[in-house]
């Protein structure tokens, strides 16, 4: 068909025939006149009109002269002669050639989409497409998605997702488009959907079949055959033998300084890598292990970069046996792909700025713990000479009767004047006079590994392949979060002698008794029993119920932690289901709280992985499908609106504030009112201007006393509620006065009769805040009431809270920092003088002894 008339003026008789043959030629193949894809520049074949519709945009706005095949019309895909389907050749440029000129792409750079066009041009259809008749809302394709972003969210089943579409069928009118079950949706959305790559690796762990051994069939180190062996020692071939915020840190400061050039591109990625075996099976069994190896984005805010959505899997390094020191041989894809991402990936596009530009990404450091650390760094983790730093110099000492390692010489990194290094009684029954070690860097450690200085490392790690890695001054971080829910779970286990986690016990007695320390400790041997004195740390049993009532009765800020009340076992006297997050709230601010009583007078995305797994002689794969399906649904959610994200939490409303149990209206008293009257006038941004104007009239009128501070902030205090009424009243008389109408009722003052709470809702933001931020609150206190001040038209709900350091009663509102219980470290210095030399009294009076059969 001539199509000259594209580029022809649209005034001419030319392009008014063109237009009409075109609107017969589409008429007569698409066999409708009233949903035809319009082609003019504007709606580019994205919008759905009738043909009238149609001729006017193209008369209008002219027709899209890049649309040289009309496939949207009727026409057929035409084959090109260098074997690439779907393109139409028109003077040595393809209609995709303003893409491949752009970014200098080739014809294997296409991907699927030239490969199979019509599967893409159905998802674009059924975008368009209604989700039945006359719906203008929804369509086919943003319908199924929201649907299939419920299932993701929520877990639903096959099964379950099923009946769900059928359902929804029924209830819509006839004619919808709605699939029938989930074989059908997942059809539709299969052009949107990301791929994974299978990898076979050699039973032994030697090597991935890849590049090289992509078609060997042997093992080329241990000649163990890929294949798997059947019955009757027959290989069965095709199946495999086993499938077995930083920007202020050094690191970050360092890529910016050494390589400018990627400094300098914000645009440029900074990873972070984490990985850790867990078992897919909802079990705590060791005997499968399955490893994800998981990238972290670190060029988004804090709050984003560990969550859900953000997270790449980028490996699955399936069981059931753990990858150990081979997890190198693993990890050589990524390996890859990263030394790719450091050189450059041209023409990737910026749909912010409009743009190409080369994207570059660095890996910063791993994440991960302690034994984790040792199979990817190739440092010894374990043994005599297992601390990192140390190295061959580590404090180790095998405790004889708790067979185990113990390292000791932790002080030295402590200030050179810390308490700490000077008790004696408390630690190992001497003083600590040592500084510590300078950390190796990257370069030592390199050069020791290539040179056969092994005595601490067991391999070269192959992050080393990298060609940044031996500059960065911090190539393994830690799990934190990990570490301290080890020692929480052992010090809560200790202090209530929960079995298999209590750390007391003979063969630790000894071993104090061995060391010299604590010596007044040691068991007591008897005919049946042994008795163990019970020591500093031990508890009584009334002491241990009011521990865990002290942890029963907490209550604390919505999203803070756990619900502590579901965690204790009142009738053991233990706490059990503890999460690192409810771990590390019980380390910095619970268990003091807890434990004063009784003193003399002080996600995980593993979870999510592990929730993927529908098919347990499959877990690999199901946690394989499931990830891309989500991020097939995550992609197509940012283009819809009205849905939320997997993997965010949702928004939560600032301000909004209500109570959580019935109230009593009191007449309080006014002195106490004009206090808590006085707190909110002075914590509310519009009145502060009014607070200077007061301070400035009161050193005015009394000017003997205005270098007074005491003074003038008590003068203030008594006259500064009277004086703002009739300041906002005088200012109300006049024109234009500009008072607000919140400042006017807050000037009137609040009414005598207040309902008082005792539990409330509180989103914790000062009226000052002109950027509030949603926050864990720590409070200091016993809170008495709560009142809600009511000024006519709002409400402020403020605390009346006894404070047992100055002995008076305060109020105090809802602005409340999130500071720990000390600042700083506690005075110990008497300790030794406290409990004598090393042979002093240990014995904890007013507790029964400890029995052991």
């Amino acid at each position: 068909m001539d199509k000259s008339w594209m580029h022809s003026d649209r005034r001419s008789k030319a392009y008014e025939f063109g237009v009409e043959a075109f609107l017969n030629f589409a008429v007569e193949n698409l066999l409708t006149t009233t949903h035809i894809r319009c082609p003019c520049v504007k709606c580019v074949n994205l919008k759905l009109f009738g043909v009238g519709i149609i001729r006017d945009h193209v008369y209008f706005n002219g027709i899209d002269q890049s649309y040289k095949n009309w496939t949207f019309h009727g026409e057929p895909w035409e084959a090109t002669t260098n074997g690439s389907r779907n393109v139409e050749e028109d003077d040595g440029h393809s209609r995709y050639s303003f893409v491949s000129e752009e970014i200098d792409m080739d014809d294997n750079d296409f991907g699927d989409f030239s490969s199979d066009p019509y599967e893409f041009a159905n998802v674009i259809g059924d975008g368009d497409q209604p989700v039945y008749p006359g719906c203008r809302k929804y369509t086919k394709l943003s319908a199924l998605v929201k649907l299939y972003n419920l299932k993701v969210k929520h877990g639903m089943s096959d099964v379950c997702f099923t009946e769900l579409l059928i359902l929804q069928g029924d209830l819509l009118s006839e004619g919808n488009t709605i699939p029938t079950s989930m074989y059908e949706a997942k059809k539709t959305l299969c052009a949107l959907r990301l791929s994974y790559e299978k990898m076979h690796r050699c039973p032994n762990d030697c090597i991935l079949y890849r590049k090289e051994y992509e078609d060997s069939t042997n093992c080329p180190t241990c000649g163990i055959s890929r294949w798997k062996e059947g019955k009757n020692s027959i290989l069965k071939e095709g199946v495999p033998a086993k499938m077995s915020h930083p920007a202020d840190s050094p690191s970050w400061k360092l890529l910016d300084d050494k390589w400018p050039e990627f400094g300098n591109e914000p645009r440029n990625l900074r990873l972070a890598l984490s990985s850790d075996g867990f078992n897919p099976h909802s079990s705590l069994s060791s005997r499968y292990s399955c490893w994800p190896v998981i990238l972290v984005t670190y060029n988004l805010p804090p709050w984003l970069c560990m969550k859900r959505k953000f997270m790449m899997l980028t490996l699955l390094i399936s069981g059931p046996k753990q990858p150990g020191n081979d997890i190198d041989v693993y990890l050589e894809p990524l390996i890859d792909d990263l030394k790719s991402l450091w050189v450059g990936i041209r023409g990737v596009y910026d749909a912010h700025n409009g743009e190409y530009f080369t994207l570059r990404a660095a890996l910063m450091w791993t994440i991960n713990d302690f034994p984790a650390y040792g199979n990817l760094s190739g440092c010894v983790v374990k043994g005599y000479k297992a601390c990192p730093i140390c190295g061959d110099d580590t404090p180790s000492h095998r405790l004889k009767n708790g067979h185990k390692i113990c390292y000791i010489g932790h002080r030295k990194w402590l200030p050179i004047n810390h308490p700490y290094r000077r008790q004696r009684a408390a630690f190992n029954g001497k003083p600590e006079y040592g500084i510590p070690p300078e950390p190796l860097t990257g370069e030592e450690v390199l050069h020791m590994v290539e040179n056969g200085d092994r005595l601490c490392w067991k391999k070269k790690s192959i992050f080393f392949d990298l060609e940044y890695w031996k500059y960065l001054p911090v190539r393994h971080a830690l799990d934190v979060m990990h570490i301290e829910k080890n020692v929480c779970d052992s010090i809560i286990g200790t202090l209530l002698e929960i079995p298999g986690k209590n750390k007391d016990g003979i063969a630790a007695r000894l071993d104090l008794l061995n060391m010299g320390v604590k010596t007044d400790l040691q068991p007591k041997y008897g005919e049946r029993r042994t008795r163990l004195p019970p020591g500093p740390w031990n508890l009584s049993r009334a002491e241990k119920r009011e521990v865990c009532n002290s942890f029963y009765g907490m209550k604390v800020p919505e999203g803070y932690s756990s619900n502590i009340k579901n965690l204790v076992s009142l009738k053991d006297s233990r706490l059990l289901g503890l999460k690192s997050h409810d771990c590390h709230t019980l380390m910095q601010q619970l268990l003091p709280v807890a434990i004063r009583s009784v003193l003399e007078k002080p996600a995980r995305y593993m979870k999510v992985l592990k929730g993927y797994v529908q098919n347990h002689t499959r877990p690999e794969g199901c946690i394989a499908e499931r990830y891309i399906a989500e991020e097939a649904v995550e992609f197509c959610t940012q283009h819809l609106s009205d849905v939320s994200t997997v993997g965010v939490p949702s928004s939560q409303k600032m301000g909004v504030s209500k109570p959580l149990s019935g109230c009593t209206v009191s007449v309080v008293d006014q002195d106490l009112l004009n206090q808590a009257h006085l707190y909110v006038l002075e914590n509310t941004e519009e009145v502060l201007p009014y607070i200077e104007q007061h301070m400035i009239h009161i050193k005015t009128a009394y000017p003997k006393f205005r270098k007074r501070t005491k003074w003038l902030q008590d003068k203030h205090n008594n006259t500064f509620i009277q004086w703002l009424r009739f300041k906002v009243q005088s200012e109300l008389e006049e024109d234009n006065h500009g008072v607000s109408e919140n400042l006017r009722w807050l000037a009137a003052g609040p009414n005598m009769v207040v309902p008082l709470y005792r539990s409330y809702l509180i989103k914790v933001a000062s009226a000052k805040d002109k950027n509030p931020i949603l926050s864990n609150m720590g409070f200091y206190g016993v809170i008495q009431e709560i009142w809600d001040l009511d000024y006519q038209k709002f409400t402020i709900p403020v605390f009346r809270e006894y404070n047992d350091v100055i002995g008076d009663e305060v109020l105090g509102d809802v602005i409340i920092e999130c500071e720990p219980f000390t600042r700083r470290m506690p005075n110990v210095d008497t300790f030794d003088e406290l409990v004598g030399e090393l042979g002093g009294q240990n014995i904890r009076g007013g507790c029964e002894d400890i029995w052991i059969e």
